[in-house]
């Protein structure tokens, strides 16, 4: 789950990570006001979940009253488009109002999950306030990392490292062994799977301050933080996803024209990959799970056809654990209780326990579906159909 920045910055205050002072504001007259209160210069910051903001014009920097009432007027509503949303962008509805500070270096700082090695990994660099991707691409070299081993811990040595490697002098080591130590506390006690802020800025008086945040959470830990789970903004997410997130549906919309209903997680990725390897393009990932219910069938059908770019849909269920035959009611009696009228083909494939009764089902139903027993088959036969239409 992510969350906005100036949220993520509030987390950053509970924990005593240093952030510029600010507020968030709704409406433009309510930023010319926190605008006025923390006096000039100040910067108004568009809040959407996406890197790029400055490039798309959502980060301005107000010098007087004039230019914060022209800068809220402006960023308040508009469609940010950045690398990160793509071309539909994200509307903005709030702004992060913030003091001006002196900067006189920026540095980056994240800490992630390692998955390789098993740990929490903390990164550094020199070259704050880009994008990272461009740093790791042009000098990987800049790019500094500790890995902490869960039963040791953070230690003081790990801190020593990176500020060495950031060239911090002693003042500044100061400010950055408690911040880091406060961010690294926050990472283990709120279940982030990312916490990153960039620029991490030194300031002309040497103080350590955190310019920007952004926080990812794990989404199996939510149900320790009740008060994390609160943050969820719903308007910045995908709302087929939102819509599936209530039938406990794993999907992820894409960018293709093949909607996927699969049951199991490596299956749903084999059938993606299958699609592509014919010339397809997968419309979604959707795993439904193994205990597929009509009504889950029923609410994965309404979010596949609802996604405008859907051209056909193809249906691969394995039944281990669940009955095919089970399914195949299932998927019948769920079409036929449909409000919307299906106009795109419907390859399925049923293989596994009772799956000879499972495609009888669904050869005899009288609906418009095409029966495939082969994946290879299947996915050639889907792809066709698209490539027809």
């Amino acid at each position: 789950m992510k969350i906005h920045e100036y949220q993520a910055k509030q987390l950053f205050k509970q924990f005593n990570v240093p952030v510029p002072e600010g507020s968030v504001a709704e409406t433009k007259e309510e930023a010319f006001r926190i605008a006025e209160g923390l006096g000039y210069p100040c910067v108004i910051k568009a809040q959407v979940h996406a890197g790029g903001r400055g490039k798309g014009g959502g980060i301005k920097l107000a010098k007087n009253s004039d230019d914060a009432r022209t800068y809220a007027d402006a960023v308040l509503g508009m469609k940010l488009v950045s690398p990160q949303t793509g071309a539909e962008g994200k509307l903005v509805r709030k702004v992060l109002v913030e003091q001006g500070l002196d900067i006189a270096k920026e540095l980056y700082l994240a800490m992630i999950v390692d998955r390789e090695a098993g740990m929490p990994v903390i990164m550094a660099s020199t070259e704050g306030g880009v994008e990272i991707e461009e740093v790791a691409a042009r000098s990987p070299h800049l790019i500094y990392k500790v890995h902490i081993h869960p039963t040791t811990g953070l230690c003081n040595y790990h801190i020593r490292d990176l500020a060495f490697s950031l060239q911090l002098n002693k003042p500044q080591m100061k400010h950055f062994f408690g911040l880091v130590m406060n961010l690294y506390r926050l990472f283990l006690e709120k279940d982030a799977s990312l916490v990153e802020i960039n620029p991490l800025i030194i300031t002309k008086t040497d103080e350590v301050i955190a310019l920007d945040a952004k926080i990812n959470f794990d989404d199996n830990g939510l149900f320790r933080h009740q008060d994390v789970a609160e943050l969820r903004d719903i308007h910045e997410e995908e709302p087929l996803e939102v819509e599936a997130s209530k039938y406990d549906l794993n999907y992820i919309k894409l960018d293709g024209s093949i909607g996927c209903m699969v049951n199991g997680a490596g299956l749903a990725m084999a059938t993606m990959d299958i699609i592509k390897y014919y010339g397809g393009e997968p419309a979604n990932f959707l795993d439904v799970g193994g205990g597929t219910s009509e009504e889950r069938v029923k609410a994965a059908f309404d979010i596949l056809l609802a996604d405008p770019n859907t051209k056909a849909v193809f249906v691969n269920i394995f039944g281990g654990i669940v009955r095919t035959d089970l399914v195949a009611r299932g998927i019948v009696n769920a079409l036929k209780g449909m409000d919307r009228e299906i106009k795109v083909p419907i390859v399925i494939r049923l293989v596994g326990t009772n799956e000879e009764e499972g495609r009888k089902i669904i050869q005899e139903s009288g609906m418009n579906f095409i029966a495939e027993t082969h994946l290879p088959e299947a996915a050639q036969k889907v792809v066709g159909l698209v490539k027809e239409a």
